[in-house]
């Protein structure tokens, strides 16, 4: 099998390599610190001319790419330097929800996203639901306008900074059925949203979403979202596996020049057995990760029970993998591994906490046992 780019892709990862070692200096990081919005404007405006957010929709939804591989070479490069810009809740939740149920007007706000001039927000996760999509407690009633919507979300990563928020709401059913789910298109400033916002350890912005009375518009049809759902976070999950393995990446990068540079008893500690032991096996979990990613970016669009078998199975692996890479690269750096000065700490942060988003590894072991084994 034959796992080489194909030229379009190629040219892909080489600009965008180009543009993001050029766009993350030093002084950038510092202005991203310190922005309101948890990320560069400069930066995302870049990104969209370079066509890379279009890379992550299909043409039939105006987009160019928007394959599994694709996903897997834009978010491997953004892990790569450490980048923080809300692409996966802009374009592959938000977005790829509208793609998939949106009609009408609905659609043209993907066009808004691949040009850059519109940021999204998937509010779906609540304080009881975990990592279970189909635990829905926020409630929607049709009226005479429209929905009205009660609840609360949890964790909207890039509610902050957006001018839409997606909100999913049961329409009907129990708290845990997967029927039921419904989707709907709700403005940040719209009359009943309240957001409590926050810093998020690993970068960028998140808040609490309260509703209350809100009125809303349906995206797609009544109570069958929750395949849209299992559909788009299963994209969302390979590109934060890519992200992942391109974090990894740069730390092992990082620890095997420290190891070259730094020197004890008159010689660089990288000659001492140990810790080229130690190296050898951070290179070999990153290979396994990559294979791992590599497998689910050829099943993203599977039947449904496949693909989520294979999603399971490289979560898992790449939360443990990633674990692995975290602690060894800080230890064999020594103290500088931990100060924050040093751009591994942002690094480590930002691995650390991937694992907590789409299911951590124990939640995707489970999954996967139960997947296997049904």
């Amino acid at each position: 099998m034959n796992f080489d780019l194909t030229d379009e892709r190629q040219m892909l990862q080489d600009g965008l390599r180009r543009y993001l070692n050029d766009a993350y200096s030093a002084n950038a990081r510092a202005a991203i610190e310190d922005a309101e919005t948890g990320f560069s404007a400069e930066i995302w405006n870049g990104l969209a001319e370079m066509g890379v957010i279009g890379a992550l929709f299909r043409e039939e939804d105006g987009g160019f790419a928007g394959e599994g591989f694709d996903l897997a070479l834009v978010f491997e490069e953004l892990g790569r330097i450490g980048a923080v810009d809300p692409l996966i809740d802009t374009a592959v939740l938000g977005g790829g929800l509208i793609a998939e149920l949106g009609s009408g007007a609905q659609k043209e706000m993907i066009e808004a996203v691949i040009s850059g001039a519109a940021h999204l927000a998937f509010a779906h996760g609540e304080p009881t639901s975990r990592f279970d999509l189909s635990r829905v407690e926020t409630a929607a009633k049709k009226t005479a306008n429209g929905y009205m919507i009660n609840g609360r979300k949890a964790v909207v990563v890039n509610a902050p900074s957006a001018e839409t928020l997606i909100v999913s709401a049961r329409t009907s059913g129990k708290a845990s059925d997967a029927d039921g789910i419904s989707l709907f298109i709700v403005p940040t400033n719209a009359d009943g949203v309240t957001l409590r916002s926050y810093s998020v350890v690993g970068g960028g912005l998140a808040a609490e979403v309260i509703l209350n009375d809100v009125t809303a518009d349906l995206l797609g049809n009544e109570g069958t979202a929750h395949d849209a759902i299992s559909q788009v976070t299963a994209r969302a999950t390979l590109a934060i596996c890519a992200e992942a393995l391109g974090l990894m990446e740069s730390i092992k990068m990082l620890t095997n020049e420290y190891l070259k540079t730094r020197k004890q008893f008159g010689v660089p500690i990288g000659k001492f057995q140990a810790l080229q032991h130690r190296l050898a096996d951070v290179l070999i979990e990153i290979e396994q990760a990559r294979s791992a990613v590599i497998n689910l970016a050829g099943h993203i669009d599977a039947t449904p029970e496949v693909r989520d078998l294979h999603v399971s199975a490289t979560k898992n692996l790449i939360g443990d993998a990633a674990r692995l890479v975290v602690e060894e690269g800080i230890q064999m750096h020594g103290g500088i591994g931990m100060t924050m000065e040093y751009e591994l700490g942002h690094l480590a942060k930002r691995l650390t906490m991937i694992d907590h988003r789409f299911g951590d590894t124990t939640f995707h072991l489970e999954r996967f046992i139960e997947l296997a084994v049904g």
